[in-house]
């Protein structure tokens, strides 16, 4: 049964048996990460409305981190794809950054039907018993839901962008090639190649003949999960795609790895991720966002 404090904090769905929501969604950090560094950097949502919200996709009820300027509407949108590790504190900051800067953020949880991430102790584990067994049709599915819910509580759906980090940066790529409404998109990390299986049956490199919109793909020259020449292939691909993909760019940090933004890991690195910051916010305001 849910518990009396948490269903007080979802206010804009009921709750019923048909429905699942994790406790605590945005707080502390998945056990496979930790202990976490020191440098963990740490956003307050003084000014914010932020905290958990409920989003109805088909008859589950999806639990995601929502933080906005308190008391504004009418805003700009982003949807934030969490990393293969969920909706943990990391991404619930990086929801509060994109707040201070004015937006209505948003990240669910979209692994809610298949488990909890934050409760493996390994990646090998959290990959094979969890992220492997969510279908990217289920994804896409919840992100539309994501979408719609933004517009009926304080977004301007004419303002939509999409960002992602690792995991989520493959699903970037995947939903601007699906929502025709969105403005922008912003990857990092994210696959662009991989093994298809049942329920990935396909990466962003098969379809981007259907991107919708101009995507900055940022990435770490010396990550190993992926190959420099899959990025070219990329490339070559939206350069002879649709004319609203062309403006496309990607930017390759020389000495950063995979996960250069992820501030509470030791793959952090600290100049190459403002510069990533930086470049993120300018593309959404240069893209209409």
């Amino acid at each position: 049964m849910l518990k009396p404090e948490i269903d007080s904090l979802i206010p804009h769905v009921p709750f019923n048996r048909r429905t699942f929501i994790k406790a605590a969604i945005g707080t502390g950090f998945a056990a496979s990460v930790l202990p976490v560094s020191a440098q963990t950097i740490h956003t307050d949502s003084e000014g914010l409305d932020a905290g958990e919200v409920g989003i109805h996709s088909g008859d589950t009820l999806v639990p995601a981190y929502r933080a906005q300027p308190k008391g504004k509407t009418h805003l700009p949108v982003i949807i934030v794809v969490h990393e293969i590790f969920g909706v943990h504190e990391h991404i619930a900051d990086v929801c509060r950054r994109f707040a201070k800067a004015g937006y209505l953020a948003i990240a669910p949880d979209l692994y809610v039907r298949q488990g909890d991430a934050s409760a493996y102790t390994s990646m090998q584990q959290l990959n094979e018993q969890l992220v492997s067994k969510v279908p990217d049709e289920q994804v896409l599915e919840d992100l539309d839901a994501t979408f719609a819910w933004a517009g009926d509580h304080g977004g301007d759906l004419n303002r939509v962008g999409v960002t992602g980090f690792c995991w989520g940066g493959r699903i970037a790529w995947l939903y601007a090639e699906h929502n025709p409404r969105l403005k922008a998109g912003v990857a990092f990390y994210g696959r662009v190649v991989g093994t298809p299986t049942t329920l990935q049956p396909s990466n962003p490199i098969d379809h981007v003949s259907e991107l919708k919109v101009p995507m900055l793909g940022l990435y770490g020259r010396q990550d190993q999960s992926i190959p420099q020449d899959t990025l070219d292939q990329m490339k070559t691909l939206i350069a002879q795609g649709p004319q609203q993909a062309r403006g496309s760019q990607f930017i390759v940090y020389d000495d950063a790895g995979h996960a250069f933004f992820a501030d509470y890991r030791p793959s952090y690195r600290k100049a190459d991720a403002e510069d990533g910051w930086r470049r993120t916010l300018a593309w959404f305001k240069q893209h209409g966002v």
